[in-house]
């Protein structure tokens, strides 16, 4: 009996301590759910018709070496945010059997995207075209001790968006502001470069209203991520985000164009 006893009394401890150690499990879960305390997570699933291509466009942060052969499956998105979204749309809705296109070029600004439009853009035929550019219009004028044209890069962001709303009249398209944050080679030159980035956030904005487009704030949402967490933790130089700066970027991405197209 004292056997039976003791084995009881082990067996209904193991239980025990099994239930705290779950129950710790789903509180630890919880409260990983949004450690960093930025928004982007309680995203719904975009619509987008079925067979939907998607192309994404602009400079190095969306380039992230993306694979220029496109039969290698391995390496095609690159590992920006747009792997990142693609990820995980084709995850949840592979019903939808939708088809993503990188073309973001290293180096590129809004005029170099002009030049290359019709083959990077136009003649692939997107349903979804998301587009973010600028900083390297910035980076030129800093480097430079001149400024950014504004009338020109307005010209230049409008033809290509005029351009592609002609080629497809039902076209969603998606504009994600240019962004930065004070961090090492920025710091020295912080007030010019931001400076100048705040200069192109509302062209962008208008921009996105003339053409009826879903605007990413994406200068904003980096901001108060820096506040949460420091700015080094999203983004290295100051330009370019870290793997979890560009998840930052894919969840707002997914959360505002099912807002604005559900």
């Amino acid at each position: 009996m004292a056997e039976l006893n003791r084995r009881a009394f082990i067996q209904s401890t193991a239980i025990g301590a099994a239930s705290a150690v779950a129950a710790s499990g789903v509180a630890v879960a919880e409260e990983r759910q949004n450690a960093s305390g930025v928004k982007g997570y309680n995203y719904r699933l975009p619509n987008i018709k079925q067979g939907a291509t998607l192309l994404f466009q602009g400079d190095s942060i969306t380039d992230m070496k993306w694979g220029r052969n496109q039969s290698d499956r391995n390496h095609y998105l690159g590992h920006s945010y747009v792997y990142l979204i693609a990820s995980r749309l084709h995850t949840d809705m592979p019903q939808a059997k939708l088809n993503f296109l990188n073309r973001g070029m290293s180096g590129h600004t809004v005029g170099d995207l002009k030049n290359r439009w019709q083959k990077d853009a136009i003649d692939l035929k997107p349903d979804v075209l998301s587009i973010l550019i600028g900083v390297n219009d910035v980076g030129r004028a800093v480097r430079s001790n001149q400024k950014v044209n504004l009338d020109e890069f307005t010209a230049n962001y409008r033809s290509l968006l005029k351009q592609s709303r002609q080629a497809n009249p039902e076209l969603k398209i998606v504009l994600l502001e240019p962004f930065v944050l004070p961090v090492t080679r920025l710091i020295d030159a912080w007030e010019a470069w931001r400076g100048q980035v705040d200069k192109l956030l509302p062209i962008v904005a208008t921009l996105a209203a003339e053409f009826q487009a879903t605007l990413i704030k994406t200068q904003t949402i980096f901001d108060e991520a820096a506040k949460e967490v420091e700015p080094s933790h999203w983004i290295w130089d100051g330009v370019h985000p870290l793997p979890q700066g560009h998840e930052l970027i894919a969840r707002n991405w997914i959360e505002a164009t099912a807002k604005a197209w559900n």
